[in-house]
C-alpha cells in the first residue's frame, strides 16, 4: 500500500460539492442495507476481514451501486464515463474527491480516500471518511500501516459508540477523534461538538466525514489529548477511543500512545475529571498491564479523578505474547522482513520484562462527575456478551447507584422496587432433587448478568411489581417461612441493594 498520508485529501471548503456527491451516493443506494443486499453476507463478512476478492467478484457488473463500491470502497480505478452517470465527476475532480487514472483526458477516476457507508442509531445514512485502504477491515486494514494515517470504522469505533450515554447535551468533546465517527455520534444529542486529534489529517477527515453525512460542523482543534482544550472549558459528555496501544516506541500515530507503558490512557482518564461538568460522563476505551505484584483492579481505582463516580469493565486480558502478537499484525509487520518482524518482536517482549508486565487488560471505562461526599468506584471483570447498545444500561447503572447512596437500609425497606425486564430464574441441582442447589437470576438485556441468590432473595425478586413495599415484602415471606421478621429485615437489605446494583430490580 502507498503511503496514506502522502495522499491528497479533498477539500473541506467546498460544503457544495459535498452535499451533491452525498445526493449522489444515496441515489444509487450506496447504504450499509444497499451494500450489505449487494454483496451478500459472506462477501460484506469478507470485508472486515480485509478480504476483497468476494467484494470484487459481487460487482463486476454495471450498476450504478456497483460502480460507486469498486470506486470508493473497493479502491478500483472506473472509467469516466461510468463514473459520470452516477456522480458529478466534474465537481468532485475539481474538490478533490477524485482523481485521474488515466493519461487521457476522459480515461479512469479513482477515488482519493475511502467511503464507507455507516448506519447511525436513528436509522441515518452516514458515511465515514478514512485514507485510502482503511475503510476496508477497519482496525485490520489492508497492507502496512503508514504513520499518519487515518483508519475507517472497527470493532472498538463501534462498541465506543454503541456504550456511550445518548442523552440531549449542550456540549461534547470528542478526544483523538480519528475519523470523526464519535463526533459524528455526538452530533445528533449535543448542541455543540469539539473534537480534537494531534494528527491534523485526522481533523481534515473528520470535517470530511461530517460533512458527507450531512451532520453540522464540529469545532475542531489540532493537540494531544486535552492541549487544545482552554483551562475554563468544561463538558457535559467526553468521549474517546484513545491510541491506547502499550508499545515500545510510538511508531503508529493513530494507535501508539508515545507514553510509557499504559500511562495515556491514566492521563486520560485523571485529566478528565477537572473537564466534566456535574453528572457529565466520560466514556473511554483503554488498555490497562497487569503487573507482577500489584492488583490491576487497585492499578484502574487509582486512575479515577476525585469529585467522579466510576465503572470500569474488563473485557479481555491477553498475555504478553499474543498482545504483541495482535498489534503487529495489525501494523501488517508479520507480512514484511522476518527479521524486522522478529526484532519488533523482540523489543515488544523486552519493554513488558522491564515494566514487569505479564499481561494487558483491555476494556471500558465511564466516569461520571458527581458531588457525592463518597463516589461510587466499581471495577470488574466481565468476558461474556453483552446486548449493544449499551448507553441506556451504563446511564441506569449510575442513577441505580444515586438511589442506593441516597436511601440507609430502612428508607430502602420502604422503598417499592420493579422486576427488570427480561429476568428469568432457573433452578440448578441435580436431575430429580426436591430442591435445587440453588437459584440463579439471569438477565436477557443489557450486560446479561447471572447471580446466585438464595430462597429469599428470589421470592422477593418475583414478587416485585411495585406495589408492595420491600419491608412489606419481607414480612410475607417471614410468615410463609416461619421466620423471625426483624431478623429478615436485619439481614436482607445487602441482598436487595446487589440486585438493584446490577439492575436485576429497579426502583419504582
Amino acid at each position: 500500500m502507498s503511503n496514506a498520508t502522502s495522499s491528497p485529501l479533498p477539500s473541506t471548503d467546498r460544503a457544495d460539492v459535498a452535499a451533491q456527491l452525498r445526493d449522489a451516493l444515496l441515489g444509487a443506494s450506496f447504504t450499509a442495507d444497499g451494500l450489505l443486499d449487494l454483496l451478500g453476507a459472506p462477501a460484506y463478512a469478507a470485508l472486515a476481514r480485509s478480504e476483497t476478492v468476494p467484494a470484487l467478484r459481487a460487482t463486476r457488473g454495471d450498476t450504478p451501486l456497483e460502480t460507486v463500491v469498486r470506486l470508493f470502497l473497493l479502491q478500483q480505478p472506473v472509467p469516466h464515463e461510468r463514473a459520470a452517470g452516477v456522480l458529478p465527476v466534474d465537481a468532485c475532480l475539481e474538490a478533490g474527491w477524485l482523481v485521474r487514472a488515466g493519461a487521457e483526458s476522459h480515461g479512469d477516476v479513482a477515488a482519493t480516500v475511502d467511503v464507507r457507508p455507516y448506519g447511525g442509531p436513528g436509522g441515518e445514512d452516514w458515511f465515514i471518511v478514512s485514507d485510502l485502504g482503511c475503510a476496508v477491515g477497519g482496525a485490520g486494514g489492508i497492507g502496512r500501516r503508514a504513520e499518519g494515517v487515518v483508519l475507517g470504522v472497527g470493532g472498538a469505533s463501534t462498541t465506543l459508540a454503541g456504550i456511550t450515554v445518548r442523552t440531549p447535551v449542550a456540549s461534547a468533546l470528542d478526544v483523538g477523534t480519528g475519523s470523526g465517527i464519535q463526533a459524528l455520534h455526538a452530533s445528533r444529542h449535543a448542541t455543540r461538538v469539539t473534537a480534537t486529534d494531534l494528527n491534523p489529517r485526522a481533523l481534515h477527515i473528520t470535517a470530511l466525514t461530517l460533512a458527507l453525512s450531512g451532520a453540522p460542523a464540529a469545532d475542531l482543534r489540532e493537540g494531544s489529548l486535552f492541549e487544545p482544550i482552554r483551562e475554563d472549558e468544561t463538558f457535559d459528555l467526553i468521549v474517546s477511543n484513545p491510541p491506547f496501544v502499550i508499545s515500545p516506541r510510538a511508531r503508529l500515530t493513530y494507535r501508539d500512545g508515545g507514553m510509557g507503558g499504559d500511562d495515556l490512557c491514566r492521563s486520560l482518564v485523571q485529566e478528565s475529571g477537572a473537564r466534566l461538568n456535574e453528572g457529565g460522563f466520560a466514556q473511554f476505551l483503554a488498555n490497562w498491564q497487569h503487573v507482577e505484584g500489584e492488583d490491576w483492579q487497585d492499578r484502574l481505582r487509582s486512575w479515577v479523578p476525585r469529585g467522579c463516580d466510576a465503572w470500569i469493565v474488563q473485557r479481555e486480558v491477553q498475555d504478553v505474547t499474543q498482545y504483541a502478537e495482535l498489534w503487529l499484525r495489525d501494523a501488517g509487520d508479520h507480512r514484511g522482513d522476518p527479521a524486522e518482524y522478529q526484532a519488533r518482536y523482540d523489543a515488544w517482549l523486552e519493554e513488558f520484562e522491564a515494566r514487569k508486565v505479564k499481561a494487558v487488560g483491555f476494556g471500558w471505562i465511564t466516569l461520571r462527575r458527581t458531588g457525592a461526599a463518597e463516589p461510587s468506584v466499581t471495577v470488574e471483570e466481565w468476558p461474556h456478551p453483552v446486548e449493544q447498545p449499551l448507553g441506556d444500561t451504563i446511564r441506569a447503572h449510575f442513577e441505580r447507584l444515586d438511589h442506593l447512596r441516597s436511601h440507609d437500609d430502612a428508607a430502602l425497606l420502604a422503598g417499592h422496587f420493579r422486576l427488570a425486564a427480561e429476568v428469568v430464574q432457573e433452578q440448578v441441582g441435580l436431575p430429580g432433587a426436591e430442591d435445587p442447589e440453588h437459584v440463579v437470576l439471569r438477565q436477557h438485556r443489557g450486560m446479561r448478568r447471572a447471580t446466585k441468590v438464595d430462597t429469599v432473595g428470589a421470592g422477593f425478586a418475583g414478587v416485585c411489581d411495585g406495589t408492595l413495599s420491600a419491608g412489606r415484602i419481607l414480612d410475607a415471606i417471614a410468615q410463609l417461612m416461619g421466620e423471625d421478621p426483624v431478623l429478615l429485615r436485619d439481614r436482607t437489605p445487602a441482598q436487595i441493594r446487589l440486585l438493584v446494583e446490577q439492575g436485576f430490580l429497579e426502583p419504582s
